[in-house]
């Protein structure tokens, strides 16, 4: 399972202790501890113009079918927006997305909601209540969250063995410690075997890992800074766990420097974020490797790096042929495309701005008073609901309906906005992408990495690489 956090910086004493690095660090030590995978991160900061920015960000990689299963974690339920009103509509506007909004702190995402909003000034004392309640639950060694691949919750609230999930567990360790298989030929070997992940999606080298990792296999239960040894049965041995915690950490140990030698600084990949296999469809990641051998006639020790884009499916999960280019090539061959000759591209030229614009204000101005009682009829329903007048699960399944109707006319605010900026920027627009394409054209061997990554953010929107060719795809 894999988890999405959002963090919201404050300019006021509501960020006091609660910074978004220590939101950042909340959200991380949550997902080790409940063996989520970190799938992203998005936040609003407090200088920023638009203080949904990053949110609205969230929900449109929420909106995506390929993100599969996640949830979205929060240090605390207020931080989902800039007053208990904002907050409350973030909150269904993800569950209408069939995303389950979760505290990482401990706690019920709906029940804090709803003590916030009595604004009784008692959330704090009774969130410590019920992180304290946890606490003495793990302490039993009753489970609290998703149990860890090879494990269900029995009836007692104790982990109990899924044989056909300890089976898998056990072989990925047999594979790794006794046969000597890496971890991206362990998911290699799973996914050609036809086996499958807790949902049915393929094995990566993350997943391999967070398994290789967990103590869970040892049978002892972590949660809260409580561990309880022996509370399940174990896959592991001790020294086999031990063993491989070993061979772990002596891959990520750099390489020695000798004396008086410096690292080199690392050359970014210039079409990071921006590359796809032509193949699969999926990104193609920057790789480095570093290869050391002695000349024969001298002894002399030489060193190389060589640095490619490859496919991340046959990456991480080994599932895509090797589609691989080296990675100053590419990034030549994009430059030569972007300097063919423009004159066919037509020039964008804005229309009669000053009827588009009144038109549009207009439309936006309807459009903001029909969201506007949209978060009152939200608001209204979270008062029955603190008054005992509407069950939660009746609050949960009108407000998502609402958040979804609001959701929609937020997009076509965005989109009648956007006509009369688009309307005013055209002519800008183009004249920025013109001199940027002259940088690319007549300045580009004197540019900074940095810059050269900026040029080709501005310009690109994909490049998509097959075999034998590229298909550069601009920015509209």
């Amino acid at each position: 399972m894999r988890a999405v956090g959002y963090f919201r910086e404050f300019s006021h004493e509501r960020a006091e202790g609660d910074s978004l690095s220590r939101q950042n660090e909340t959200f991380l030590e949550f997902c080790r501890r409940e063996g989520y995978e970190p799938a992203a991160t998005f936040l609003d900061t407090a200088t920023s113009g638009d203080s949904r920015t990053g949110f609205r960000q969230m929900l449109s990689y929420l909106r995506q079918p390929e993100k599969g299963f996640v949830v979205v974690a929060v240090s605390a339920v207020d931080r989902l927006g800039e007053n208990m009103r904002e907050a409350a509509r973030s909150f269904f506007e993800i569950e209408s997305l069939g995303t389950q909004v979760v505290v990482s702190q401990g706690g019920d995402g709906l029940a804090d909601l709803l003590h916030a909003w009595t604004g009784d000034g008692r959330r704090g004392e009774v969130g410590e209540r019920v992180r304290a309640a946890m606490r003495r639950k793990a302490v039993g060694g009753e489970v609290l969250g998703r149990p860890p691949y090879g494990y269900a919750v029995g009836p007692k609230r104790r982990l109990e063995l899924v044989p056909e999930e300890a089976t898998i567990v056990r072989f990925i360790y047999r594979l790794y410690l006794h046969e000597g298989i890496g971890v991206r030929l362990i998911s290699r070997r799973l996914n050609e075997e036809g086996l499958k992940t807790r949902r049915g999606g393929n094995w990566s080298m993350v997943s391999i890992r967070d398994i290789l990792r967990n103590r869970a296999y040892l049978g002892t239960y972590n949660r809260f800074g409580v561990r309880v040894p022996g509370s399940h049965p174990a896959l592991v041995s001790p020294d086999d766990f031990r063993l491989v915690q070993d061979r772990l950490s002596a891959r990520r140990t750099a390489r020695p420097m000798a004396e008086g030698e410096e690292r080199a600084p690392r050359k970014p990949f210039l079409l990071s974020g921006l590359a796809y296999c032509g193949a699969c469809g999926n990104r193609m990641i920057g790789v480095s490797r570093r290869q050391h051998w002695k000349r024969r006639s001298s002894g002399m020790e030489m060193t190389a790096e060589y640095r490619y884009y490859q496919c991340e499916s046959r990456t991480n999960q080994s599932m895509c042929a090797y589609h691989t280019r080296r990675a100053d090539d590419l990034e030549v061959e994009v430059c030569q495309v972007l300097n063919e000759d423009r004159a066919a591209r037509p020039v964008l030229r804005a229309g009669n701005e000053q009827a588009v614009r009144a038109e549009a204000e207009e439309a936006a101005g309807q459009l903001r008073g029909r969201l506007v009682q949209f978060d009152r009829r939200i608001g209204a329903l979270l008062d029955q609901t603190v008054q005992g007048r509407m069950t939660k699960e009746r609050l949960r399944r009108d407000s998502a309906a609402l958040a979804r109707e609001r959701m929609a006319l937020e997009d076509e605010l965005v989109e009648v906005e956007m006509r009369v900026r688009r309307q005013e920027g055209n002519e800008e627009r183009e004249q920025l992408r013109n001199r940027a394409l002259d940088d690319v054209k007549t300045r580009w061997g004197s540019l900074e990495d940095d810059r050269k990554q900026a040029l080709f953010r501005s310009l690109i929107d994909r490049v998509v690489v097959d075999d034998d060719a590229i298909h550069v795809h601009l920015r509209p």
